[in-house]
């Protein structure tokens, strides 16, 4: 008897302990790309009034890592109904380029079958949870990248895209009578003691399983937030740099024929508006349509992909637009090996505040000021790598 207690016990810890046991995960993306990058005015740092205005043409092969990650994530029960969740997962750079870890979405949560999920902590916002159209990968995985971070540096220039959100809990709805149908709210609080804007976001997925699949999703003060200069007259400097907020708008719709018809062909859609809250700002407008298709005539799973991206008033400015149009493919070794490759184009005319210099009649540069200054920037880019999944 004392025997067989032992073996209950036991077990029990071993059950337990497996339950509690994390997951380990994490992706390994990197590629090489021929880059070539042409714009009509030097958008790198500024040295002299007189090198403000002169061209651009740089081309290189980069080698770079893509949403590499390493993370750790499982649950625990807490009661018959209840289970403890909790993700870490942080970003690297597998290419040596950024050394340092970089989190993502790191939350701690419970789960309840009757009251749904919440997350709390550092989380993805709710205006991804709708991003179910295909989209770019590798180098052209440029959603989101709609300014020059640092202008040594120039690069393909996109639509606003979600973010991540510190300080923020997420809510995701249980499931109702098995409706097709996925809400999810969130909540970020700007911890700020002054001029804080809490930001919130709502998210609405449909997806019956027939292959048709749509999404409404919706953000305030969260994925539009960030600082911008702007000139101002009455400014010592002729600028000032100021914090804005905003709100924005995604709807996306998705098909898999391969369900209606014998074509293997998913096509997707997605329209976004940003609206920006700093002074003379105009709506963000973004279009992104796609279209993938498998190809059978391969010894493993394969499929080519066509994406194109138009974006209208790029960070707000008006008159400031982005064309892009991606060609790739992928090949996969195993589920978790996939080789990527693509050939893209991006035109964009790019808005900021620049120091222009004021020459003489002689040449001589007397004095300077800051203007608004309008670059067209055109990024050509192909290449490929290998994605390993474990």
């Amino acid at each position: 008897m004392k025997k067989l207690l032992l073996a209950t016990a036991i077990a029990a810890v071993s059950v337990s302990a497996a339950q509690a046991a994390p997951t380990f995960y994490g992706k390994a993306f990197v590629t090489a790309d021929y880059v070539n990058v042409e714009s009509d005015m030097n958008l790198r740092a500024y040295e002299k009034p007189s090198n403000a205005l002169s061209d651009y043409d740089e081309n290189t092969v980069e080698i770079n890592s893509h949403g590499s990650k390493l993370g750790l994530k499982g649950s625990e029960a807490l009661s018959a109904n209840t289970d403890l969740v909790y993700q870490l997962e942080y970003g690297i750079g597998v290419d040596g380029e950024n050394n340092t870890f970089k989190s993502r979405d790191t939350y701690l949560g419970v789960v309840n079958k009757d009251f749904g999920q919440f997350r709390v902590g550092r989380n993805s916002s709710v205006l991804g949870y709708v991003n179910n159209v295909a989209l770019t990968e590798g180098y052209w995985d440029n959603l989101g990248e709609s300014k020059l971070d640092s202008e040594n540096e120039l690069k393909a220039l996109n639509m606003l895209d979600d973010s991540r959100q510190n300080n923020s809990i997420v809510w995701i709805a249980p499931k109702y009578n098995n409706l097709p149908l996925e809400l999810a709210l969130q909540y970020a609080s700007d911890e700020k003691f002054t001029d804080s804007k809490n930001g919130f976001g709502a998210s609405l997925m449909f997806d019956q399983g027939t292959g048709i699949t749509a999404g409404l999703a919706y953000s305030k003060d969260m994925d539009v937030n960030d600082e911008i200069r702007l000139l101002d007259t009455t400014a010592e400097n002729g600028f000032r740099d100021i914090e804005y907020g905003g709100d924005v708008i995604r709807a996306t719709v998705s098909a898999d024929l391969a369900k209606y018809v014998s074509y293997p062909v998913t096509m997707g859609v997605m329209y976004q508006q940003a609206d920006y809250d700093f002074a003379g700002s105009s709506k963000e407008k973004g279009l992104v349509v796609s279209g993938e298709m498998g190809l059978s005539n391969f010894a493993k799973p394969a499929s080519v992909y066509l994406q194109y991206n138009k974006t209208d008033n790029l960070n707000g400015f008006d008159d400031a637009e982005s064309d892009q149009i991606v060609l790739g493919g992928k090949y996969l070794f195993k589920k978790n090996m996939i080789a990527h490759a693509y050939i893209g184009k991006n035109s964009a005319d790019y808005v900021r505040v620049g120091e222009v210099g004021i020459l003489n009649a002689k040449g001589d540069v007397v004095d300077a000021e800051y203007r608004n200054i309008k670059s067209d920037i055109d990024v050509f880019a192909i290449g490929g790598g290998l994605e390993y999944l474990f």
